[in-house]
């Protein structure tokens, strides 16, 4: 019995002084409950939004300031012609705009009645509609308000309009966010899984000492992800295209440039977990939790991240799938240039040089 004991306590030993193992024990579940508990959610919260009040008189002050008092809602800009509307829309940053009619204050007062037009980005269908929904429950609430003194009552007349998805079809959200989590699963798992098998099994000190050079061992394991995943790329637009009529609105070339940089930049954080992962079996549990939980949910992918506490908003900014899907829905839906992208581009090749970076100075001492 003391033997077993002995045993036991030895195993409790190695488990204690293995940090990865205690990582994947209690840093985990520590990490997926936080990620679940603030950041799935299918309320809105703090979502930017765009005033374009024609009337600017007293009653649509309140309205305005009713809606900028509540949690839902920021207003982000105000805008003085309609042709605003669409570059408003296509930077990505606001979500709805607010149109007040001409004479507000005067229709109210002569004929009980006035229109406010709620015009929504519907490339995500249901932040689209839940704002809509939210808009109008605040506009009845001061509805309700004004008419506590008044007979006959006044009425707001709610008036939507959608733009890039009228039809409010789904798949145009989810055609874009499939095609991120697939390119990072085949570019960043499978390649940090392709090197540490290579350390795994002993083969790689076999490529170094080759004619090869090391460089050349790097960028011959990771060059067929990166043909792979251009061919996964195509397929999936060839489908969302053909089969789920999803409109390819901007520009091919942008659009497989935009790609191909996404594809390198999961291929080099692909390079960087094989840095740090002796076994296939770490380096998959540190792609499977460390990078697909935070793909799938903080990415913007399914759940606002508008809805979400400071500091999730703050790690989203970290997640190299968050650009790439504002740039995606900005391209395939919005047919937005490189000129209104430019700053989640320079962010992704900004992220691309510094995973390569830091890849080449984990491995400087084994590959030199």
């Amino acid at each position: 019995m003391k033997r077993f004991i002995g045993f036991v306590a030895k195993e409790f030993y190695h488990i204690f002084r293995d940090k990865r193992t205690m990582f994947i024990l209690f840093g985990m579940p520590i990490a997926q409950i936080m990620l679940f508990g603030f950041a799935i959610t299918n309320e809105i919260n703090n979502v930017n939004i765009a005033i374009f009040d024609k009337s600017k008189d007293t009653e649509t002050q309140k309205i305005i300031n009713k809606i900028n008092a509540s949690k839902y809602f920021n207003i982000d800009q105000e805008i003085t012609n309609e042709t605003q509307i669409e570059s408003v829309f296509k930077k990505g940053k606001v979500k709805a705009v607010l149109v007040f009619e001409k004479d507000f204050i005067k229709n109210i007062q002569n004929q009980k009645q006035a229109k406010v037009q709620v015009i929504t980005d519907a490339t995500d269908p249901n932040i689209a509609n839940t704002i809509t929904n939210y808009v109008n429950a605040i506009l009845q609430n001061y509805t309700l308000e004004i008419n506590k003194n008044n007979k006959p009552n006044y009425q707001l007349e709610t008036q939507t309009q959608l733009y890039y998805n009228p039809e409010m079809k789904s798949v145009f959200t989810f055609v874009p966010g499939v095609m991120t989590i697939i390119l990072m699963l085949v570019s960043a798992m499978m390649t940090s899984i392709s090197i540490t098998r290579e350390k795994e099994l002993g083969t790689m000190e076999v490529l170094l000492v080759s004619p090869i050079k090391p460089f050349q061992v790097i960028i011959g394991k990771v060059f067929p992800y990166i043909f792979l995943s251009i061919i996964n790329a195509t397929i999936i637009l060839l489908l969302g295209f053909f089969v789920f009529k999803m409109p390819i609105e901007g520009s091919l070339f942008l659009l497989a440039f935009e790609s191909v940089l996404f594809i390198i930049s999961a291929l080099s954080l692909g390079i960087l977990i094989s840095t740090v992962s002796n076994s296939q079996q770490t380096a998959m549990m540190i792609s499977l939790f460390g990078l697909m939980l935070p793909v799938i949910i903080l990415s913007g992918f399914i759940f606002p991240i508008s809805s979400m506490p400071l500091p999730m908003q703050i790690i989203s900014n970290f997640i190299p799938a968050k650009w790439f899907i504002i740039i995606i829905k900005a391209v395939l839906l919005k047919g937005a240039s490189l000129n209104v992208i430019w700053k989640e581009t320079l962010i992704l090749i900004g992220m691309t040089a510094f995973f390569i970076t830091l890849s080449i100075k984990k491995y400087k001492i084994r590959l030199e």
